[in-house]
């Protein structure tokens, strides 16, 4: 990656929002996944409680299941990563795998902020502070973030 591509991007709610369909895919393939890992990880935690499942050896009935479960994971632990390294690439921040919920930096005020987005929503439609989570999102009002932007010397990058 280039100097200027490791730049932290910012974000008008217009260009937060070009880069939606593409965050969704890549979203949707990182809550389903997560989703996955969970379920797995709560299987395995079931069968090492079994009787005769802490034998990690060739006699116990589990150990094959155990193993490969673990590889399974092992794998989709590295796809996940790759999920949030696009993430990352396109400017956008992971906030919350489970919920599906990311972050594109902005402005409001003069100061930075988060636009923030869930997975499932149509738009992006809310923002937070940085110091702040989703719960502490508020409706976004596009009209004081555009004009951030345009008062702005430096233009985001895109």
């Amino acid at each position: 990656m280039n100097a200027e591509a490791q730049r932290k991007l910012i974000f008008t709610p217009e260009e937060a929002s070009l880069r939606l369909p593409l965050v969704q895919a890549i979203v949707k393939d990182i809550v389903e996944l997560f989703q996955n890992l969970n379920d797995r990880q709560e299987r395995i935690a079931e069968i090492k409680r079994l009787p005769g499942a802490s034998a990690r050896d060739e006699e116990s009935a589990y150990s094959e299941e155990l193993i490969q479960a673990e590889l399974d994971i092992e794998n989709d632990l590295e796809q996940l990563k790759g999920y949030v390294s696009e993430l990352i690439d396109l400017g956008v921040e992971l906030e919350d795998p489970g919920m599906g919920v990311v972050n594109f930096p902005a402005l409001r005020e003069g100061k930075e902020i988060s636009l923030c987005w869930k997975y499932g929503e149509e738009e992006i439609a809310y923002w937070h502070h940085l110091d702040e989570g989703f719960s502490d999102r508020q409706l976004l009002f596009e009209e004081s973030l555009k004009r951030d932007s345009e008062e702005n010397d430096d233009d985001p990058i895109v």
